[in-house]
């Protein structure tokens, strides 16, 4: 059996096309931790938690925000289908940094366990698009 020499990655949501590419390795945010592929991995489904999805592209590197949804790998192709996913490059930092203080004074209340969970998804997605949003600044 010939492997293939790269992967194509599809990142798509309920509203869009994120990314559609060849690209030679992917690293994924799944909801048992992080894990990575390249070109000939054994086929898998996998949960997303929220995290940060890199991909290499040659000496490039791209990223990803992206949280909650599923990874299906093949041995030539990934597909991520994630309920919200962005592109490093489209991140609104003043957004972020606001849903962060919004999440911070959910979190400092006390309220009910399931606002607290809340709070905390929300202050996670708020941290991670931050974290992107800071490796495209770096590139540019």
């Amino acid at each position: 059996m010939v492997h293939p020499s790269h992967l194509t990655l599809e990142i798509v949501t309920p509203d869009r096309a994120v990314a559609h590419d060849q690209v030679d390795e992917v690293e994924i945010p799944g909801a048992e931790g992080y894990f990575g592929v390249l070109p000939g991995h054994t086929p898998l489904l996998a949960a997303l938690q929220v995290g940060e999805l890199w991909y290499r592209k040659g000496a490039e590197t791209f990223y990803v925000s992206v949280a909650f949804g599923f990874a299906e790998v093949l041995p030539d192709r990934v597909t991520i289908l994630a309920q919200i996913a962005e592109r490093a490059e489209e991140i609104d930092v003043a957004r972020a940094e606001d849903e962060k203080r919004h999440a911070q004074e959910g979190l400092t209340r006390r309220t009910s366990d399931a606002d607290l969970e809340t709070a905390r998804i929300s202050m996670l997605k708020a941290l991670v698009r931050l974290q992107v949003a800071t490796r495209a600044r770096r590139r540019s």
